[in-house]
This record gives structure tokens, sequence and C-alpha cells, in this order.
């Protein structure tokens, strides 16, 4: 995998404020970035591609045995007075929309599963939309070869996946969500609606803070109309501690993600993982920080539900080298033998590899100059040739 300098497109700012991409510029740090680009061969695609398919089945796995087992489901924090709900949420095949596996790979050997966001991932708008339109400018430029593709089939597959929540799962109407305080997160959900638009399902928006409860213990929008389909860019680990988690089992919500995602998206997946796959070329060794484990000369400590590096330490020889701090750790750590990420330059590239109900989709890369990556890392294009 190359990493190849370019001219930005001198126009690309404008775009960007027509399109919508209002998050280009994070906290008066760059986060789209187009002066490089990744190459990739179409065989390090195909192995990507596959690679994410057979993780993600691996992780279905994952779900079947924690929803059959309480002390499982102890291991992973779910509220016992949630656990019914979750259980349902599998049993019933409740659909899923989207995911992101995060992989460190730099081309060569076997890509290695960092985490799962399974639930909440953003990075997506630019991803699936902005990076597409950046190939199609520099090949019509001629900055790029006339050959080059992405991969990415991301914009394609989800509008596909509404389409089939509607028709297959009667989905009429999809309210969307998500905190206030997110630039970043509204983006990123007013993108998934306007694809909700582009396959002709009707969809509502409202700020989570503004869902309602009505007599009858259904969740309420602004104008007190029942919510029955919800896209919710807001982690389950939250929901199920919040008041309202009572309500949520008979509250008559499909949930976009639904409830079984709290378990991949738990950082407890990856012990999990190491346990039910052991030796697995894709997967590094994990272990519950409070279970025996053999020592470790470098390795990292993450929490059950961290988000965005926060609470993730980085140990070599006893003495933490990186660290990031945050609210998370009440709920428990793992740990997870250390990988180093690519290094290109002064920066480390990770990989994020986009499913839709399942399929792989994509690929987004960011860099980030510390160990672990943030938020504030930064997005980079990318290509192959065919």
């Amino acid at each position: 995998m190359e990493r190849i300098a370019i001219r930005e497109r001198p126009d690309w700012r404008e775009k960007a404020g027509e399109f919508g991409f209002n998050f280009h510029t994070l906290y008066g740090e760059p986060y789209w970035c187009e002066d490089a680009y990744y190459q990739l061969t179409l065989a390090q695609v195909e192995k990507v591609e596959a690679v994410t398919a057979e993780l993600h089945q691996m992780c279905l796995e994952v779900v079947e045995k924690v929803t059959g087992s309480d002390t499982l489901m102890d291991r992973f924090r779910i509220p016992k007075h949630t656990r019914e709900f979750v259980r349902q949420s599998w049993r019933t095949h409740q659909p899923s929309l989207y995911s992101r596996l995060d992989l460190a790979w730099d081309g060569s050997g076997e890509p290695k599963l960092l985490e799962n966001n399974a639930d909440t991932p953003t990075s997506l708008y630019e991803a699936a939309f902005f990076q597409w339109i950046w190939l199609e400018d520099c090949i019509q430029s001629g900055s790029l070869p006339a050959n080059s593709d992405q991969f990415n089939s991301l914009q394609e597959k989800l509008i596909a996946r509404f389409t089939q929540l509607q028709e297959k799962h009667g989905f009429n109407l999809l309210h969307f969500t998500c905190c206030t305080d997110s630039e970043e997160d509204r983006g990123t959900v007013q993108y998934l609606q306007d694809c909700a638009a582009e396959a002709g399902l009707p969809s509502e928006f409202l700020f989570i803070e503004d869902i309602g409860l009505g007599e009858k213990g259904q969740f309420t929008d602004l104008s007190d109309r029942v919510i029955s389909n919800l896209f919710k860019l807001y982690p389950w680990e939250f929901m199920l501690r919040e008041n309202f988690s009572t309500k949520l089992e008979d509250a008559g919500v499909r949930w976009l993600e639904p409830a079984w995602k709290s378990i991949i998206s738990n950082k407890a997946l990856l012990p999990m993982l190491w346990e039910m796959f052991p030796n697995h070329p894709n997967l590094l060794p994990a272990w519950f920080a409070d279970e025996p484990h053999p020592e470790l000369e470098k390795y990292v400590v993450k929490p059950l539900f961290s988000r965005e590096g926060a609470n993730v330490r980085i140990i070599e020889r006893g003495q933490e080298i990186a660290g990031v701090e945050g609210p998370y750790g009440e709920e428990g750590y793992i740990i997870q033998q250390f990988h180093p990420l690519p290094a290109y330059g002064d920066s480390y590239t990770l990989i994020g590899s986009w499913l839709i109900d399942g399929e792989p989709a994509g690929i987004g890369l960011r860099e980030d100059k510390a160990l672990i990556t943030q938020d504030l890392s930064r997005f980079y294009p990318h290509i192959f040739l065919e």
C-alpha cells in the first residue's frame, strides 16, 4: 500500500460547502486531506474484502453465544433489565444497516482486527461520497490515471438497503436522530437521510433530546407522532443505562442499529473472538484484564465501552508509553496484544472497512500522528488500479 503525494483540487473547499460537508475542518485542524492518497492493488482490495466478510461472520457467532448466556451478558456488562430486550432483537432477526471494522494493515501479510464499530460508526459521508467525488474530479483533470478505481460501493449499497428496509421489513417512515452537540454526527445522519430519500423511504429528523414518551409508553417526535422505526447515532451502552431503558422493550420501536449490536460494538468482543477462534490470522490475542492471561511485553488496555481512543493505554515492559484521557473504564477493561499501525512519514494509518447489511462495501483511511487514533485523525482518499 503506497502513500502518494498529489495536488489538492483548487476548489475542494467550495465543493465541500456545496455538498454540505461542513466538518472538513475540526477544531481548527484539517480533517479531510487530499494532499496525498493511498494506492492499493486489486489483490489488496480483494484481501480486505474477504477478511472483512469473514470477521463479520465470526462476530455474529459471538452474538449467538453471548445472547444464550447470562454469564457472558455479565462480562459484556449488559444490564439485567435489558437482557431480554437484547436477546429478542437477535432472536427476531432485527435488521441492521451498517458497521465498520478497524484494521491494521500495510498491504502485506494479514490484516489485524483492532475493533468493531458496529453501533455508531462515523466517517461514513467522507468514505462513501466525498472521496468518490475526489476520484471522479482527479480522473477528469488528469491528475490520476484513467484506470483508477476505488473500493467504494457504499452509497449504492446504502440506497439498496433502505429500499429493502421499506419493501421487505415494512419501514414506511424512518426517524433519524443524534445528539445536538456534534456537527460530524449531524452530517453523518443527514447523509443517511439523503440516501433514504433516494430509496423513496420517507424520513423525519429530530435530536435525541427531543424524543418524547407518550402516555402508552411509546416514543414520540415533536409532532407527537409515534416513532416506529428509528436510526439513532447514539450508543447502546448509554441507552441501556438511562432512565427510559425500562421502556425499550415495550415501546414497539425497530432500531437501527438493533440492540444486538450492543454486543459486537463492545470491546469484550475481542477476547471472545480470541477464545472462540484462537490463533486466527486476522485476530490479535486478547483477554479480559481481570482474568488470567499470559505476560505480554507490549499490549493495549481498552475499556469495554471506549470511543475515539478514550481511556486507551499502550503498555511496554510495564510502562505506559501512550494514553488518552476520557470518561470510560468503570465498566472494566480488556487487554489486546499490541500491533503497530503502518507508519507513513510521521503518521500512523488505520483502515476502516465498511459493511452494509453485513456485506463489505468500501474502505476509508485515517491518519494520526499519535499511536492511538482519535477524533482528530485525518481522512485521506484512496484508489486502486485496475
